[in-house]
């Protein structure tokens, strides 16, 4: 929730708060925000031969309390006191520049990316969201955060059993609480597939898809959605870092999946058994192209492994190749769709004689 103190009933909801046994902390640093907004302005010369302190009053003006939004976060009662939404967005994208110049950093945030699958996914909306890539989200996933999904996640052991739609969207909005997030609890279904494509209130609907989920029917009938509406679709599989790209926008007659699957529809997929998914799947993906280590792996799902592995490091590697291909995409750019390997062991291989170790002599 953000408030303004301006405001008198915002400033009532504000004196409430104070006075209530939710609040656990008010992070108020207003005055060093706006000490770098100064500095983002005109890194030349800051403060323009005024003292720090008269520089920052000048932003400020008479009563800080009132100037900006106060973000209220109840799942850890904290009060945040934060700049005004475009000062805000300047001083925190302000070292994107000019690898992102602030023209198009005021367009990316324009954007909105919908996100299927909040495992793998949830990497690649928080590392959209603390890029700038996006100022409007649509997350869905149905499942809640376990143990085992430590491993790549984002979260803490106190997260367990959370929704992860929510948990993702909480992480994104202490980056940024000037976002725009709408989250699909049940994740995609038949039911709400529609709506998670629609127009919004601005009129627009989703302008780029990462899909991320395993479950055969959501992929399909997410392309099919994506294809009908002329939407991108980006998809990270962290083994080998493959990265999908289709250009539904360029090329609205383009076979799903880069043709792998045929001309297989949604409702050809939704019933399919678990062996049956899982081959649908290694078709998607091409089995061939598997590392030997997941190669090997999939031969022992069900009997001594409970699902295929997925690092941390496979997982930061593929949010790190979708945000900057959404970037790019958003930016305007003709990225082509196809298939990419950014695979670390064949691009930083091992040699083939063990070397000496570190900090020996020869």
């Amino acid at each position: 929730m953000l408030l303004d103190g301006s405001r008198p009933a915002d400033a009532a909801a504000l004196a409430e708060l104070r006075e209530s046994n939710r609040l656990r902390e008010i992070h108020d640093r207003i005055e060093e925000q706006a000490e770098e907004l100064i500095g983002c302005l005109a890194p030349h010369d800051p403060f323009s031969g005024r003292s720090r302190s008269r520089a920052v009053a000048d932003i400020l003006g008479s009563r800080p309390d009132e100037y900006g939004r106060w973000a209220w976060y109840p799942w850890s009662g904290r009060l945040v006191h934060v700049l005004p939404e475009s000062e805000f967005r300047l001083v925190r994208t302000d070292r994107n520049r000019d690898k992102i110049t602030r023209e198009q950093q005021q367009g990316l945030l324009l954007q909105r990316i919908g996100v299927v699958g909040l495992s793998v996914g949830s990497s690649a909306a928080l590392t959209c969201a603390m890029e700038g890539v996006g100022g409007s989200f649509r997350l869905a996933d149905f499942d809640q955060l376990g143990l085992s999904n430590l491993n790549r996640l984002h979260a803490g052991v106190h997260d367990i059993g959370m929704e992860k739609s929510v948990l993702c969207a909480r992480r994104m909005y202490e980056l940024d609480p000037y976002l725009d997030i709408e989250i699909f609890r049940g994740g995609v279904t038949e039911e709400t597939i529609g709506d998670f494509f629609a127009d919004g209130p601005d009129g627009r609907g989703l302008d780029l898809l990462i899909e991320e989920c395993d479950t055969p029917w959501v992929k399909v009938a997410a392309r099919e959605h994506a294809r009908s509406r002329r939407v991108p679709v980006l998809m990270d599989t962290n083994d080998r870092g493959v990265l999908d790209i289709e250009r539904f926008d360029l090329e609205p007659e383009r076979p799903l999946f880069h043709g792998r699957t045929g001309a297989v529809t949604a409702a050809d997929v939704r019933d399919l058994d678990r062996d049956a998914a899982l081959r649908f799947l290694l078709d998607i993906v091409d089995e061939s192209m598997l590392s030997p280590a997941m190669s090997e792996a999939l031969t022992c799902v069900g009997r001594t492994l409970s699902s295929w592995p997925q690092l941390a490091s496979g997982v930061m590697l593929g949010a790190a190749l979708v945000t900057d291909a959404a970037r790019r995409i958003l930016f305007g750019e003709l990225l082509p769709s196809g298939r990419h390997f950014i695979d670390l062991q064949a691009l930083v291989p091992a040699p083939a004689a063990v070397p000496v170790s570190h900090g020996a002599r020869l």
